[in-house]
């Protein structure tokens, strides 16, 4: 979970967006009412700027107050199982599939209503119907040209393990977006495979194991280290941040389908302990609504809505474009395999 540096960019987007919201409140066919009409807890690991536009405009069409906690999603996730027996959340939104597959294999999730699901392309969802895709991030490298040019640039992830890049990698071990990097990794090359390329990037990277992707692109922007692995919204975010003319770094992509090119989603779920459980459907049924996918599209989140007719404002590459590696969301699994291999690796 990441938020905003700079305070008056967050208040413009949020002021964009609100204006958006009422553009589109009729055509959403919601109430613009601001009486109360109940109230959800709302445990978020996503970006704070777009979460809480979101909410705004969720309790401008439905008078529904959603009260709002931010936190690390993996935090959030052990949390919710030990508040298993005394319920806090009524929905769990995160920046990746895992953390909900993990509540989901728990048993802690309520199905989503069938009206929602069929929203977002089924295999995006979660294949038992207990969380659904609400947004897109893909994994990229980004690189500072004054320390590395593209062509130099590792084309494959197992690349990156290679000595050749000793003191110029950097990456983040703890983030919850590297995880399904690695699980992409063993999925493809198997366990002891994934775990010797582990270990060969930790020796390259040395200190450049960095706490977050924000980090990363930071230092790569300023010239301290000279290519990272992040997905790719943090470098257009951090290009609205400090604007064209104080950008040192650009992005690349993996070839094609390469494991390290990995199609990760943003996903919500209703907790099974909810008392309030309608009001938390209508919350998920609101994140994938045209109002709600149109926000995350216009927000400095920079992720891509996975709805066909909502189209990014970010020069990104077109989603449809994108060339990702195969592996499946079922198949990235709860990220417990990733966890075990970057313990083992002593990254974690």
């Amino acid at each position: 979970m990441t938020t905003l540096r700079t305070p008056a960019l967050r208040i413009l987007t949020v002021a964009a967006v609100v204006g958006l919201a009422g553009t589109t409140l009729t055509a959403c066919g919601g109430s613009s009412s601001a009486a109360s009409k109940g109230s959800i807890t709302l445990y978020s690991g996503q970006h704070e700027q777009t979460t809480q536009s979101l909410v705004t405009a969720f309790e401008q069409q439905t008078g529904i107050k959603v009260n709002v906690r931010y936190n690390d999603e993996d935090t959030f996730a052990d949390e919710i199982v030990t508040e298993a027996k005394h319920p806090r959340a009524d929905v769990f939104y995160t920046e990746n599939s895992p953390a909900l597959d993990y509540l989901q294999n728990k048993g802690l999730l309520a199905p989503l209503d069938q009206s929602t699901l069929a929203v977002t392309p089924s295999k995006y969802n979660s294949t038992a119907g207990d969380w659904e895709g609400i947004s897109a991030r893909v994994s990229v490298l980004i690189y500072n040209p004054s320390l590395i040019s593209e062509s130099q640039l590792p084309t494959s992830v197992l690349q990156l393990a290679d000595p050749q890049y000793k003191g110029k990698l950097a990456f983040a071990a703890g983030e919850t977006d590297f995880q399904p990097i690695v699980t992409s990794v063993a999925h493809t090359y198997g366990q002891a495979k994934a775990l010797s390329w582990l270990e060969g990037i930790k020796a390259n990277a040395g200190s450049r194991v960095y706490p977050d992707n924000e980090t990363i692109a930071d230092e790569v922007n300023r010239g301290a280290a000279a290519f990272g692995v992040v997905n790719q919204y943090y470098w257009y975010r951090m290009q609205a941040e400090l604007g064209s003319g104080a950008m040192h770094s650009k992005i690349a992509y993996f070839a094609p389908q390469d494991p390290g090119y990995v199609l990760d989603i943003s996903g919500a779920g209703v907790l099974k302990s909810s008392k309030n459980q309608a009001a938390a459907q209508k919350f998920v049924a609101f994140l994938v609504s045209r109002q709600g996918q149109e926000i995350i599209a216009h927000s400095i989140s920079y992720e891509y809505p996975l709805d066909d007719g909502v189209q990014t404002t970010a020069p990104e590459t077109p989603f449809s474009q994108l060339q990702p590696n195969p592996i499946t969301i079922p198949e990235l699994g709860d990220g417990s395999n990733a966890i075990s291999l970057l313990g083992q690796a002593g990254l974690l």
